[in-house]
Order: structure tokens, then sequence, then C-alpha cells
């Protein structure tokens, strides 16, 4: 059994693609997974698989969200692991100082990331970015809204991107629990 967290793009921000997460919740159970609970609004859900195969879990979720709901979400899965080494490797501890400013960016092909690497080349003080293997840490000083670096990531990455603050990436650690893993 491993834990792992979805985290769906574009979910209950504004009026389009609302999904009451209650709902949620039983569309993941019913695709197998076990001890499945949602954090916040936004389409963060926590559960336990059997077999961990990221691309298939994506794809599935992705599906029965079309089915059920009528809506395209894309999905990106993590499991405990993956996110306790996104968090514990941070680059930006240091200058993102503000968790709600802070933003980690997940991507479900790494190809997507790569293309933002050009954006590391160019200044965007007080704001920073750092690329990982996994995600992308972009640091919006003046605030998310205002953030030219955030335009630029999201336009490089063809909007791809599925956005969560470090608070939150935290509280998902915590729903997480400690890392387990069954193969």
């Amino acid at each position: 059994m491993t834990t792992c967290i979805a985290l769906l793009r574009g979910v209950n921000v504004g009026r389009a693609k609302r999904l009451a997460m209650a709902d949620l919740r039983e569309l993941v159970k019913g695709l197998g997974h076990t001890n499945v609970r949602t954090l916040l609004n936004s389409g963060n859900v926590v559960f336990d698989a059997h077999r961990v195969n990221i691309s298939k879990i994506a794809h599935s979720l992705e599906a029965a969200i079309a089915d059920r709901f009528g809506f395209a979400a894309a999905v990106v899965i993590l499991t405990a692991a993956d996110l306790a080494a996104v968090i514990l490797e941070n680059p930006l501890q240091i200058e993102a100082t503000d968790p709600s400013k802070y933003l980690i960016a997940f991507v479900s092909s790494t190809t997507s990331l790569a293309k933002a690497k050009p954006l590391l080349a160019e200044s965007w003080k007080p704001e920073a970015l750092a690329i990982s293997r996994r995600a992308a840490y972009v640091w919006c000083a003046n605030g998310i809204i205002e953030s030219k670096l955030l335009q630029a990531f999201g336009r490089a990455t063809g909007g791809v991107a599925t956005t969560r603050n470090w608070a939150t990436l935290l509280k998902l650690q915590t729903a997480a629990g400690p890392i387990r893993d069954a193969g």
C-alpha cells in the first residue's frame, strides 16, 4: 500500500469546473483506492493505492472526472515519498519568506519543466525560480497576481502546471502521514 496525492488542475477556481470534495472522494474510492481524504476545496486528494503506476492512476482519474462531471481536469499524482522529497529539496527556503507567495508547480511530464529552464538564465529579482526533476519552485515576492515570473512560467510550460503554495504542501504532507510503501 502506497500513499499518493492527486493534484487536480483548475477545479473550483471561478465558476467553471465546480467539484464538491465529497463527490471527488467517492470518485477516487470508486476507482479502488482506500483511505481517501481531501484537503481544502481545490482538488487535493490523499489516498492509498494498492499498485502504484502514477501515469495510470492520473489517466484513470482524469477519465473518471470527464465521465462523471463532464469536464476535463489535468491530474498530477505524487507518492508521499515524492512530496517529501520536493519539500526537503526546497532550494528557495531563504528567499521565500511568505508561504502564501511561494508556489510549487507540478507537471505530469518532465518535458514541460524542461521548457521553463531558459527562464533560469533571466533575472527576476525580487522573484526567484528553481527547477528540480520533480517540480518548479516559484517565489512571487510581490504576490501571485502581480508575478511576472509566474506568468512567464505559465507561458513557457504551456499552462499545464498545477501549483500549490508552500503552506498547502505542508498540509498535504501532514495529511499523507508517515511515508510507507509496500510496493
